[in-house]
């Protein structure tokens, strides 16, 4: 959540942010329900002090008369305190739901826009990959291979759920070795982290565990949810921490399975391996001193880019539209790799996004350092996908598909694999 001391003196600034991200968020309700909250404050602090007052004129030696009326007086205080202190924790509880909804404030040069359609596009890699043959999408592909199954997902577990198979599976642990190896060796520190978390930490880090709008599973009757992503696990780590300064930035990476429900996520584009229920991803995540996460991000970003120039894919680098950018997020870059089974003639698809969350989900989690000068502040924390491996296998299949229907292996990767090219088993 944003700084609840700065909901009036930076008024104007988060209602234009609020309207900025086409979210409906009702601001003078949560300023009212924030003075209503600090008067009933104040009124119960009242009340216990003059509770404690009256205490300590019950010691020592009192007349019987006097000390009759100070526990008539003490009894009468105490009923007021509770039902005081019942209506706050109400209107406690109100505003602390509402304030979470005012989303972060967007970096300046944010494009302003509504859906991802108005994200502007400001770098690309390579050329689009053309074909002398009428080019196929990953699930033609897969399978007439015989290495990817959606019928037997459907049918065991349901739709949006896929059995990955033969050479396609070598082909996905190649990937995640390869992508890790890039990681570690800027200094993240591998993790691999549960699929649970508690719906607190979900909710800390923006996700909505419950309702219709949710792409969170809940596990009912626990308290937890099966995560969407690692970034959930990472950024949960340090919850109710302080964090030595000396220790930052603190750079983690960790490989999860990630399930999401993707309610509304249908359409063209969502086939195959594209947007599905389940699969696996390896994070980074960083926390930071608040001077150096504007860094940091372009860090997390240049190690994406690695990643998929190193893969021969072509690419473009995306600057999100505050409408997409998500509540926690401050400034949101995607990659999108050139599919060209997408669609009629090929078109870009997303396989990486990286966020600087500023001290927003910080907040949320009470995760803080002590500055030079003894003060705790919040730390910045920032994610990012160094592989979705569905997508990243999407991207591959279709770009390295051959004429006679078989898959050639991005160099970089023959010496995970042991081999070079993706053929029906015979």
């Amino acid at each position: 959540m944003i700084d609840i001391k700065e909901l009036k003196s930076r008024y104007e600034e988060i209602r234009k942010n609020i309207a900025d991200r086409y979210m409906n968020v009702d601001l003078d309700k949560i300023i009212a329900d924030q003075d209503r909250r600090a008067a009933l404050l104040q009124e119960v602090e009242d009340l216990r002090a003059k509770r404690n007052e009256n205490a300590a004129k019950m010691k020592g030696k009192l007349d019987p008369e006097v000390r009759q009326a100070l526990i008539v007086e003490g009894k009468a205080i105490k009923e007021k305190t509770a039902a005081k202190e019942a209506e706050f924790n109400e209107i406690d509880a109100i505003f602390s739901a509402e304030v979470r909804q005012i989303p972060n404030y967007a970096h300046p040069d944010a494009p302003i826009g509504k859906e991802d359609k108005d994200s502007l596009a400001i770098r690309f890699h390579g050329e689009p990959t053309r074909f002398p043959f009428k080019a196929k999408d990953h699930v033609q592909l897969g399978e007439e291979l015989d290495i990817l199954d959606f019928d037997s997902g459907a049918k065991v577990a349901g739709q949006k759920f896929y059995y990955i198979k033969n050479q396609a599976v070598i082909l996905q642990m190649a990937l995640e070795r390869y992508a890790m190896d890039i990681v570690l060796k800027h200094g993240f520190t591998p993790f691999i982290t549960p699929d649970i978390a508690k719906e607190e930490i979900l909710a800390g880090i923006g996700f909505n565990p419950r309702g219709e709008e949710s792409n969170i599973y809940t596990i009912e009757g626990t308290g937890t949810c099966l995560v969407g992503t690692a970034e959930i696990t990472l950024g949960g780590y340090y919850q109710n921490m302080i964090l030595e300064k000396k220790d930052l930035p603190i750079r983690m990476t960790g490989l999860s399975h990630c399930f999401r429900r993707e309610a509304g996520g249908a359409g063209q584009y969502s086939k195959g391996l594209y947007r599905v229920h389940q699969f696996s991803k390896l994070e980074m995540f960083i926390y930071c001193l608040p001077e150096e996460s504007e860094k940091a991000h372009q860090e997390i970003l240049a190690i994406e880019e690695e990643i998929f120039s190193g893969l021969g894919l072509p690419y473009r680098v995306v600057d999100t539209a505050t409408g997409d950018l998500g509540a926690p997020a401050y400034r949101k870059f995607d990659i999108e790799a050139w599919m060209p089974g997408r669609g009629d003639d090929g078109e870009y698809g997303e396989v990486t996004s990286t966020s600087n969350c500023t001290d927003y989900q910080a907040r949320n989690l009470n995760i803080r350092y002590r500055d030079d000068d003894g003060k705790l502040k919040f730390v910045h924390m920032l994610n990012g996908t160094a592989m979705a491996l569905s997508r990243a296998m999407v991207a591959i299949i279709e770009n390295y598909q051959r004429e006679d229907g078989s898959i050639s292996i991005p160099p970089v990767l023959v010496p995970y694999t042991g081999f070079d090219t993706i053929t029906k088993k015979v």
